[in-house]
């Protein structure tokens, strides 16, 4: 049986290929009424006419054909300009053009969009969306600026810059788009289909960070010479055999005994190349499927991008090289590197279940790890009795995404207040929500793993 959200969203979709609009329906109606209101009417007999009603009547009827012609030539051009680009689209092949641009500030993305010769119709509108990830659609964006060539009086087309704010932090692709001529009112809004393909991310943006020190463990390579001596750990009875001029306070008397080898274990040494800094983020969960593909996980998700990002920017302006290790296989270009490359691969991550958090975070090199409410709490317990004061841990509180005064929230609710995102829609629920208790129960057990570890910790 077909769910409700997804019903709504395929009415949605197919619904924009039906010209008229409900300003069409409105519109009529108030240009009813208006005609019979200055309508001349017979007076009542016995009832004294005023000599001016004749003259009030004249100009109400004058300014309603007036206004009924301007909105009437306004939709006759809107009919012609989409019958102009329809021509265009047959004979050119002209489709939308569109470049995404990151928001540096805020959450969102500006696209830029182009449509060749077009022509906006008198006193209307271009505008275009874009159809993502199985009949998704975006918000409708206007083209209203006329785009000329450099030196050249004659149009190129129409453009427009508008921001974009999609739901999620993660890469979308885009599979088509239309392009709609309304007139001056919007009774009409006449669809073309623009068959565009492409690939887009919404990126995490900063929030505000309690910034820990973090400084390196170990180097990959020894090209870059830092001033202050780091210690390294050596590998965990990780041994080599006895050689002259060995301290024999390292002998492994408990190998010597079970195989009459002499081995010594391989020391802590001060290593004068540890100059980079391993940030590691866990997106493992043991929770289940139904609650890892909700809207509170989706929201919970944006929450720990936001924070995972904003760690990771602050440290990269350090004098130390940051390098991030990914939890999971994501595809991402080739031709993006630093920190480009890390936020793409932050958008792209997801909650999952295939690499736990022990077997991802190597506890000797890794200076940074961030965790979140969804790690499995004794998970957690076990890896920070391998690390040392030298380990920086933020911990994301994932209940803090839903924090608000809620008697305001279901106030509004109770106005009929359309609610502006997701995450606003589905805030009032979460209090009665069964995965709040869980993760709550979780916090409680990780936030006591931390009180009682060596670890630094940093709270996002």
């Amino acid at each position: 049986m077909m769910k409700w959200k997804d019903l709504r969203t395929r009415v949605r979709y197919y619904g924009q290929y039906f010209p008229l609009t409900l300003n069409a329906f409105v519109v009529a109606l108030a240009l009813w009424l208006c005609f019979r209101i200055v309508r001349p009417t017979e007076p009542v007999k016995g009832e004294e006419v005023s000599s001016f009603k004749p003259l009030i009547q004249l100009m109400g009827k004058t300014a309603l054909w007036f206004i009924v012609a301007l909105i009437g030539f306004s939709v006759l051009t809107t009919f012609l300009c989409w019958l102009h680009y329809l021509l265009l689209r047959r004979h050119n092949r002209y489709q939308l053009e569109f470049d995404f641009k990151p928001d540096g500030q805020h959450k969102g993305l500006w696209i830029e969009t182009l449509l060749r010769k077009a022509r906006r119709p008198f006193l209307g509108f271009i505008k275009g969306r874009l159809f993502y990830d199985d009949r998704r659609l975006t918000d409708k964006f206007p083209m209203a600026s006329d785009k000329r060539k450099a030196r050249q009086f004659w149009r190129e087309g129409v453009s427009g810059k508008s921001r974009i704010l999609l739901p999620d932090i993660k890469e979308y692709a885009i599979n088509g788009g239309a392009v709609y001529f309304e007139d001056m009112l919007q009774l009409f809004s006449l669809p073309v289909i623009q068959r565009v393909k492409g690939h887009f991310y919404q990126a995490p943006g900063q929030v505000s960070l309690h910034e820990q020190e973090a400084l390196p463990r170990r180097a990959e390579q020894t090209e870059t010479r830092i001033d202050q001596l780091r210690k390294v750990e050596g590998e965990y009875l990780n041994y080599k055999g006895f050689e002259g001029g060995d301290d024999v306070r390292r002998i492994v008397w408990k190998v010597y005994a079970k195989s009459r080898e002499l081995v010594v274990r391989v020391p802590e040494i001060f290593d004068p190349y540890a100059s980079h800094i391993y940030f590691y983020a866990s997106f493992h969960t043991n929770l289940k499927t139904a609650q890892r593909h909700n809207d509170f996980a989706a929201e919970m998700l944006n929450y720990y991008k936001e924070r995972v990002w904003t760690a990771y920017e602050i440290l990269a302006g350090k004098e130390w090289e940051v390098k991030y290790l990914p939890d999971q296989q994501l595809q991402i270009p080739e031709q993006l590197n630093g920190a480009a490359f890390v936020q793409r691969v932050i958008s792209n991550s997801t909650w999952h279940k295939d690499r736990e958090l022990t077997s991802y975070f190597e506890p000797r090199y890794g200076s940074v790890l961030c965790i979140s409410s969804f790690n499995d709490p004794s998970e957690v317990a076990q890896l920070l009795d391998q690390c040392s004061a030298e380990t920086v841990v933020y911990y994301v509180k994932l209940s803090d995404t839903f924090r608000s005064f809620l008697p305001w929230t279901w106030l509004k609710r109770l106005f009929l207040l359309r609610p502006e995102d997701r995450l606003k829609r589905i805030r009032g629920r979460w209090l009665l929500s069964p995965l709040r208790l869980q993760l709550i129960r979780r916090e409680k057990e990780i936030e006591k793993a931390l009180q009682n570890s060596n670890v630094t910790v940093g709270n996002i």
